[in-house]
């Protein structure tokens, strides 16, 4: 009794020194307070993944990290890959991601690493792991940021997929060798960072997937061996337990076998309700022990502010799977793909000749340097959806919209579904597809890229009956406007009524005209317009149209004077085509601040010109065939839009190299 009292007090001695731990089936600080766990997992960081560094990465050898780290070697060389990898990790996750990530107010980071990160097998260095996560730890300090260790590539790969770079068996559990080496690794992690608070604990095996022949007993037992390893060099810290079948079945694994464990699921797709996850909060309450939700992610805003809330209604911790990834809409900030990098997607992928060792060298550092979280395009309605308390309570303008002025179609607020819009199919419920544009916003709006050479990047498409989009106006001149909506349809039936503040305005019989991409304005004449914040809302009624863009076009303001419209006037392209230089003559005719923008094909931003503020008077707009990096551009169709907040324009460019 008495070495039970001593071992009691001193495991409260090192818990009141900050370390989270479970008590009285939750999840607590040091000092006994439960916390609700909120956090990103920083996946692809050390484990690159595929799918991740670019949507179109689901290719046959590109998958698995080590099939992506062979690719980037065949070109290159060894030693100029392990620099590119250096440098991808440094600009992957720096200081500014974690300061970003506190500043939203989460309070722990997943890290997945791969186990040879933490292995070495001559043992004559520390591996690098220990490096990177020692220098995580001094950027998560400041806000008393916890860390989670999830071992998210076993030896041998606990499932099939290459997400465990595996070579498509799940050899963890069929070779006692890859057993031990889990142990080991897991051994040596605890025995390192026993005394360090900020880790907020183990995951111990990510997504497992169990091969045929092996048992439930088997499964569970290599848990156990790995917790009694660490349990003898760190009785601090939690060991997270996920399920079998890519963490969703804890078959096997009950009753619970230490008394600082949490149970760890992942929910993708699926439903949203009560009962998608009551089997977690059974087996919870049956066993007293807390439940944390490691993986989720992959879906619409709306799906997003649905399970996290009803995760957080039943006192279940999340992390979100990721804070950044490639060329996707569903994380919250994402990098772009640059040219050159597409040009090594397209060789690898079989679409593409072979670059020189050169050029792929210069295409990997310019994909790098994309993945700074200041090149990245941030998606404020991912955040909202996971930070904002009146996400579903107030419609909120997306960007800064005026009348007189012009609105883009995909600009519509941010809100949940039902208060700032309505899409038919707003999120994978696991019946496949949420969003047939895969572009700019991830509500379940269709949006595609470029679909309008007018002068928005972005237009709303595959409109269907009943699906409605909103608009927050702050910035409003009354008057009397034209409103003039531009859309386009392959054929005449579409139909849309228009409402300013709950009021119709009209309905509106869409023209055929001739082509998806054949834009022309609808009219709405005379519309009086009173001073404050306004409320502009487009209700599909009958299928078949794209919108571009809403504009207030002024006719005449409540004091009777005239509105100008037009702050500037923006020139023909000279020589056009051209190699590599084109120059643009801008007039102003009113000063004010105004910012250039070239998009690709695409809708990619290529070049972001910001000229501060312009003088009345003509000014030259040059552009010399690179991008934001300094990196040459391919051939092909570019746009420069110019916009003064007010309106925009936009002019083809013919690039021939």
């Amino acid at each position: 009794m008495r070495i039970i009292i001593i071992s009691i007090l001193f495991l409260n001695l090192l818990f009141s020194q900050g370390f989270l731990h479970v008590q009285n089936g939750q999840i607590v600080e040091g000092n006994g307070e439960p916390i609700l766990l909120r956090g990103f997992g920083l996946g692809g960081w050390l484990v690159p993944e595929g799918y991740m560094l670019h949507n179109q990465a689901w290719i046959e050898g590109f998958e698995s990290p080590t099939e992506i780290e062979e690719h980037v070697e065949s070109l290159i060389g060894a030693d100029l890959a392990e620099d590119f990898w250096e440098l991808y990790r440094d600009n992957y996750v720096a200081q500014v991601d974690i300061d970003q990530i506190a500043e939203w107010g989460f309070n722990h980071i997943r890290i997945p690493f791969h186990y040879k990160q933490f292995y070495n097998e001559s043992g004559s260095d520390t591996p690098i792991g220990y490096e990177i996560i020692d220098e995580l730890i001094t950027w998560c300090e400041p806000y008393n940021m916890y860390i989670i260790l999830d071992m998210h590539c076993a030896p041998g790969g606990q499932n099939g997929g290459p997400i465990s770079d595996s070579d498509g068996t799940a050899r963890l559990w069929l070779e006692e060798e890859n057993k031990t080496l889990a142990i080991q690794i897991w051994r040596e992690i605890a025995d390192y960072y026993s005394e360090e608070t900020l880790i907020g604990g183990y995951d111990l095996i990510n997504e497992p997937v169990l091969p045929n022949g092996v048992s439930l007993e088997e499964f569970k037992q290599l848990y156990i061996d790995i917790t009694n390893a660490i349990r003898e060099v760190d009785n601090n810290h939690i060991v997270y337990i996920e399920g079998n079948w890519y963490g969703t079945d804890f078959s096997g694994l009950t009753p619970p076998w230490d008394d600082n464990m949490s149970y760890s699921f992942h929910k993708y797709w699926g439903e949203t309700s009560l009962g998608t996850i009551q089997s977690y909060i059974s087996m919870s309450n049956q066993y007293d022990i807390p439940l944390w939700m490691g993986e989720s992610g992959e879906n619409s805003n709306q799906w997003y502010y649905e399970v996290f809330g009803l995760l957080e209604d039943n006192n279940i911790g999340w992390n979100f799977w990721t804070h950044k990834k490639v060329e996707k809409i569903s994380s919250p900030f994402s990098a772009i793909v640059t040219d050159q990098y597409q040009t090594l997607i397209n060789y690898w992928s079989g679409s593409g000749s072979q670059p020189s060792s050169a050029y792929a060298e210069a295409a990997l550092i310019s994909f790098a340097n994309s993945l700074k979280l200041e090149n990245c395009i941030s998606r404020p309605g991912v955040i909202a959806s996971l930070t904002d308390p009146e996400f579903g309570e107030v419609s909120k303008p997306y960007s800064n919209h005026s009348i007189p002025g012009i609105i883009p179609a995909a600009e519509y607020d941010i809100g949940a579904w039902g208060l700032s819009y309505t899409d038919s199919d707003y999120y994978n419920n696991g019946d496949g597809n949420y969003n047939d544009g895969w572009s700019f916003r991830n509500d379940g709006v269709d949006i595609e890229a470029n679909g309008d050479d007018g002068g928005v990047p972005y237009t709303v498409g595959w409109t269907d009956a009943g699906e409605w989009l909103g608009y927050t106006i702050q910035d409003v001149t009354p008057g009397t406007y034209d409103i003039k909506i531009r859309v386009a349809a392959q054929n005449s039936g579409g139909m849309f009524f228009v409402q300013l503040n709950g009021t119709n305005l009209a309905v509106v019989d869409v023209p055929g005209t001739g082509g998806w991409y054949n834009w022309q304005n609808v009219v709405i004449p005379d519309v009086e317009v009173s001073s404050g914040e306004q409320f502009f809302k487009i209700q599909i009624v009958q299928a078949g149209f794209n919108i571009a863009r809403i504009k207030f076009e002024s006719l005449v303001s409540v004091e009777d004077e005239p509105i100008i419209v037009k702050g500037f006037q923006l020139g023909n392209a000279y020589p056009n085509p051209f190699n590599p230089n084109v120059r643009l003559l801008l007039n102003v005719s009113k000063k004010g601040e105004h910012i250039g923008r070239i998009h690709s094909l695409d809708g990619k931003i290529v070049k972001e010109y910001n000229f501060g503020v312009l003088e009345p008077g003509d000014h030259v707009v040059n552009w010399d065939g690179l991008d934001n990096y300094g990196v040459p551009v391919h051939s092909g169709v570019y746009f420069f839009k110019l916009t003064d907040q007010q309106i925009s324009q936009s002019r083809k460019l013919l690039l021939v190299r």
